[in-house]
């Protein structure tokens, strides 16, 4: 009696094609079109993994250039992460790209099963169950939603993340929420804002420094870095750091070693670095402000938050946990003052509403917040 071979959607009934590139995305999801594969697709790196953690993916269609992550640290992760998923690379023309110790038969033959494949019936990818948000933080919207498995996969490694987004939209609560998921959560939490100390002063902040070596160095003092030893280092507005500060940082980051100012002893600390910014790191990068090689250093992980304006749904939760912070608030806000919400374009996201929120709240005197407290135009 002859054995029964499965067949493609026997063996992968659920895949996942992960590529920046929209037009050789969709050419390789249309061969899934109408057959019993349920196919989704990822827009880089992050993506995937997001969509993997949440998903019955058996197999993985992977562009070999990734805009956010190295393809081969993302291989790395993936099947240290989900040991049970293939993973197949594909070349910008949508070609097969296997190291040569992959290129076997059957990865040669599953590519040209994608190729060819046509049967009837497609079926849905399961829906994924909906992601909690990260600690001290609120709201379900989408785009958060994505911020926060972002930060529940990447929490429990070392790998350095790039927090981006405009100013108010929470960036340090997300760098704080992935320290707290951490291994190294019990470690120190340093936070330092590269903007608001004077630049004459940041290498001794940073590094620390030695009795003598400046005038006023009356004893030798550690610096922040060193003090962030086993915990994790959050650079809040990194965009602001002075180029030659960025070369001495580069050595910090890239090898884990401290140089206090004035001395010639080197010390090896284990830090994790989280860096923010409200900056375009690309562009400061192509204008010769921010170094390439620390900026890829910095952003082997990359979380962009959103704007308020793209989670409208959440401000109804978000007022209603910014005005329980406040004891004397009264019974919150009426429709009206709710929808005049919605309506805003807060230019200064969540932290704006937060101060719009505590300004309403002691201009209602223990009533309900009516629109004209909260003083929106």
């Amino acid at each position: 009696m002859a054995s029964t071979v499965p067949t493609f959607n026997d063996l992968y009934p659920a895949v996942i094609v992960a590529s920046s590139n929209n037009g050789l995305r969709r050419q390789i999801m249309e061969r899934f079109t109408g057959c019993r594969v349920a196919a989704a697709e990822a827009i880089g790196g992050a993506d995937a993994l997001g969509k993997l953690e949440n998903s019955e993916c058996q197999l993985l269609l992977l562009d070999r250039r990734l805009p956010d992550l190295n393809s081969d640290e993302l291989l790395h992760m993936i099947h240290q992460r989900f040991p049970g998923i293939d993973v197949l690379l594909f070349d910008e023309d949508g070609s097969p790209a296997l190291p040569s110790e992959w290129r076997s038969e059957g990865a040669c033959r599953l590519w040209e099963t994608i190729d060819r494949w046509q049967a009837p019936a497609a079926q849905p990818i399961k829906a994924a169950a909906p992601i909690q948000p990260l600690p001290g933080m609120v709201g379900h919207a989408s785009s958060m939603s994505a911020v926060y498995r972002m930060a529940r996969l990447v929490a429990p490694r070392r790998t350095p993340v790039l927090i981006t987004g405009a100013t108010g939209t929470g960036k340090e609560l997300v760098a704080t929420a992935i320290h707290h998921l951490s291994p190294r959560s019990a470690k120190p939490f340093v936070v330092i804002n590269c903007a608001a100390i004077p630049e004459d002063l940041l290498e001794s902040e940073l590094f620390g420094y030695v009795r003598g070596a400046f005038t006023g160095a009356v004893q030798s003092r550690l610096g922040r870095i060193h003090s962030a030893h086993g915990g994790t280092l959050f650079l809040d507005e990194v965009g602001e750091l002075p180029l030659g500060m960025q070369s001495k940082l580069l050595r910090f980051v890239d090898r884990g070693e401290v140089q206090r100012l004035g001395s010639h002893d080197i010390f090896r600390v284990d830090v994790r670095v989280i860096a923010a910014t409200n900056a375009d790191l690309r562009s400061l990068v192509q204008r010769k402000q921010f170094r390439e090689d620390l900026f890829y250093r910095l952003s082997v992980f990359p979380i962009e938050l959103p704007p308020l304006c793209e989670r409208r749904d959440d401000l109804a939760a978000l007022a209603e946990h910014f005005l329980a912070q406040d004891d004397a608030a009264g019974p919150g806000l009426t429709r009206a003052s709710l929808e005049l919400l919605k309506q805003y374009s807060w230019p200064g996201n969540v932290r704006e509403l937060q101060h719009v929120l505590e300004r309403a709240s002691i201009l209602a005197e223990g009533g309900p917040i009516l629109p004209e407290h909260l003083g929106l135009r």
